[in-house]
Protein backbone atom coordinates (compact mmCIF):
# COMPACT_ATOMS: atom_id res chain seq x y z
CA UNK A 1 0.00 0.00 0.00
CA UNK A 2 3.10 2.47 1.01
CA UNK A 3 4.62 1.79 -2.32
CA UNK A 4 1.20 2.80 -4.23
CA UNK A 5 1.02 6.02 -2.15
CA UNK A 6 4.47 6.72 -3.05
CA UNK A 7 4.24 6.20 -6.94
CA UNK A 8 0.74 8.50 -6.58
CA UNK A 9 2.87 11.24 -4.76
CA UNK A 10 5.66 11.07 -7.01
CA UNK A 11 3.43 11.14 -10.06
CA UNK A 12 1.48 14.20 -8.72
CA UNK A 13 5.38 15.98 -8.06
CA UNK A 14 6.04 14.90 -11.82
CA UNK A 15 2.70 16.38 -12.95
CA UNK A 16 3.21 20.02 -11.31
CA UNK A 17 6.82 19.70 -12.51
CA UNK A 18 5.49 19.59 -16.28
CA UNK A 19 2.22 22.03 -15.10
CA UNK A 20 5.38 24.63 -13.63
CA UNK A 21 7.46 23.60 -17.01
CA UNK A 22 4.88 24.32 -19.55
CA UNK A 23 3.78 27.61 -17.51
CA UNK A 24 7.62 29.02 -17.83
CA UNK A 25 8.09 27.88 -21.84
CA UNK A 26 4.51 28.85 -23.05
CA UNK A 27 5.12 32.10 -24.69
CA UNK A 28 1.93 35.40 -22.71
CA UNK A 29 0.54 37.32 -25.60
CA UNK A 30 -1.09 40.35 -24.31
CA UNK A 31 -4.70 40.32 -26.27
CA UNK A 32 -4.26 44.71 -26.45
CA UNK A 33 -0.95 44.29 -28.31
CA UNK A 34 -1.67 42.03 -30.77
CA UNK A 35 -4.58 44.08 -31.60
CA UNK A 36 -2.59 47.00 -31.58
CA UNK A 37 -0.23 45.00 -34.18
CA UNK A 38 -3.13 44.10 -36.64
CA UNK A 39 -4.59 47.20 -36.32
CA UNK A 40 -1.07 48.78 -37.40
CA UNK A 41 0.39 46.46 -39.87
CA UNK A 42 -3.56 46.11 -41.58
CA UNK A 43 -3.97 49.86 -42.11
CA UNK A 44 -0.32 50.23 -43.62
CA UNK A 45 -1.22 47.53 -46.01
CA UNK A 46 -4.85 49.74 -46.39
CA UNK A 47 -2.46 52.64 -47.00
CA UNK A 48 -0.54 51.19 -49.84
CA UNK A 49 -3.33 49.20 -51.83
CA UNK A 50 -4.98 53.11 -51.37
CA UNK A 51 -1.56 55.48 -52.51
CA UNK A 52 -1.67 52.53 -55.87
CA UNK A 53 -5.24 53.38 -56.41
CA UNK A 54 -5.05 57.00 -56.36
CA UNK A 55 -1.42 56.78 -58.37
CA UNK A 56 -3.68 54.36 -61.26
CA UNK A 57 -6.38 57.13 -60.78
CA UNK A 58 -4.14 59.66 -61.28
CA UNK A 59 -3.13 57.95 -64.80
CA UNK A 60 -6.62 58.38 -65.95
CA UNK A 61 -7.67 54.80 -65.17
CA UNK A 62 -10.91 54.17 -63.95
CA UNK A 63 -11.89 52.57 -60.62
CA UNK A 64 -12.28 48.92 -61.72
CA UNK A 65 -8.99 48.67 -63.60
CA UNK A 66 -7.35 50.98 -60.82
CA UNK A 67 -9.00 47.96 -58.17
CA UNK A 68 -7.29 45.28 -60.52
CA UNK A 69 -4.24 46.76 -60.74
CA UNK A 70 -4.04 47.68 -56.76
CA UNK A 71 -5.07 43.68 -56.02
CA UNK A 72 -2.44 42.37 -58.45
CA UNK A 73 0.46 44.33 -57.31
CA UNK A 74 -0.43 43.72 -53.60
CA UNK A 75 -0.78 40.14 -54.59
CA UNK A 76 2.63 40.49 -56.09
CA UNK A 77 4.55 42.36 -53.47
CA UNK A 78 3.31 39.94 -51.11
CA UNK A 79 4.22 36.62 -53.40
CA UNK A 80 8.44 38.44 -53.92
CA UNK A 81 8.00 39.31 -49.90
CA UNK A 82 7.49 35.62 -49.11
CA UNK A 83 10.01 34.89 -51.58
CA UNK A 84 12.67 37.02 -49.52
CA UNK A 85 11.26 35.69 -46.15
CA UNK A 86 10.01 38.49 -45.14
CA UNK A 87 6.02 38.45 -45.22
CA UNK A 88 6.40 35.89 -42.55
CA UNK A 89 8.27 38.26 -40.35
CA UNK A 90 5.37 40.95 -41.03
CA UNK A 91 2.76 37.99 -40.27
CA UNK A 92 4.81 37.30 -36.74
CA UNK A 93 4.32 40.90 -36.18
CA UNK A 94 0.97 42.20 -37.50
CA UNK A 95 -0.79 38.69 -37.09
CA UNK A 96 -4.15 39.52 -38.56
CA UNK A 97 -3.66 42.65 -39.80
CA UNK A 98 -1.08 40.89 -42.28
CA UNK A 99 -3.15 37.91 -42.81
CA UNK A 100 -6.11 38.57 -43.55
CA UNK A 101 -6.08 40.87 -46.48
CA UNK A 102 -4.88 39.63 -50.33
CA UNK A 103 -1.78 39.77 -49.31
CA UNK A 104 -2.12 36.95 -46.38
CA UNK A 105 -3.80 35.01 -49.45
CA UNK A 106 -1.20 35.21 -51.68
CA UNK A 107 1.53 34.18 -48.70
CA UNK A 108 -0.82 30.70 -48.12
CA UNK A 109 -0.36 30.17 -52.22
CA UNK A 110 3.62 31.12 -52.58
CA UNK A 111 4.86 29.65 -49.02
CA UNK A 112 3.83 26.25 -49.54
CA UNK A 113 5.38 26.82 -53.81
CA UNK A 114 8.53 27.45 -52.12
CA UNK A 115 8.59 24.85 -49.42
CA UNK A 116 8.14 22.22 -51.69
CA UNK A 117 10.23 23.03 -54.80
CA UNK A 118 12.81 20.80 -53.75
CA UNK A 119 10.50 17.87 -54.54
CA UNK A 120 9.52 18.62 -57.95
CA UNK A 121 7.31 20.51 -60.29
CA UNK A 122 4.87 17.89 -59.89
CA UNK A 123 5.17 16.15 -56.44
CA UNK A 124 6.16 19.11 -55.11
CA UNK A 125 4.88 22.42 -55.84
CA UNK A 126 1.73 20.77 -57.92
CA UNK A 127 0.78 18.74 -55.34
CA UNK A 128 1.33 21.00 -52.14
CA UNK A 129 0.58 25.40 -53.58
CA UNK A 130 -2.71 24.42 -52.06
CA UNK A 131 -2.48 23.28 -48.90
CA UNK A 132 -3.16 26.08 -47.21
CA UNK A 133 -5.31 28.07 -49.33
CA UNK A 134 -7.14 25.37 -50.85
CA UNK A 135 -9.62 24.77 -48.08
CA UNK A 136 -10.37 28.48 -48.64
CA UNK A 137 -10.64 28.25 -52.38
CA UNK A 138 -12.77 25.24 -51.70
CA UNK A 139 -15.28 26.67 -48.94
CA UNK A 140 -15.25 30.24 -51.01
CA UNK A 141 -16.75 28.36 -53.96
CA UNK A 142 -19.16 26.15 -52.38
CA UNK A 143 -20.69 28.93 -50.12
CA UNK A 144 -21.32 31.20 -53.17
CA UNK A 145 -22.69 28.03 -55.07
CA UNK A 146 -24.90 27.66 -51.84
CA UNK A 147 -25.95 31.40 -52.19
CA UNK A 148 -26.51 31.46 -55.61
CA UNK A 149 -28.83 28.43 -55.56
CA UNK A 150 -30.59 30.66 -52.26
CA UNK A 151 -30.79 33.51 -54.90
CA UNK A 152 -32.29 31.58 -57.44
CA UNK A 153 -34.70 30.01 -56.08
CA UNK A 154 -35.44 33.53 -53.75
CA UNK A 155 -35.49 35.14 -57.40
CA UNK A 156 -38.08 31.87 -58.82
CA UNK A 157 -40.23 32.50 -55.70
CA UNK A 158 -40.67 36.11 -55.77
CA UNK A 159 -38.56 36.73 -52.63
CA UNK A 160 -35.74 39.07 -54.22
Amino acid sequence: MSREKEAQERQKEQQKAYEQYVKAVTPTHSLWSQMLHAFITGGIICCIGQGILNYAGSLGLDKQTAGSWCSLLLVLLSVILTGFGVFSKIAKWGGAGALVPITGFANSVAAPAIEYKAEGQVFGIGCKIFTIAGPVILYGIFSSWVLGVVYWIGKMAGVF
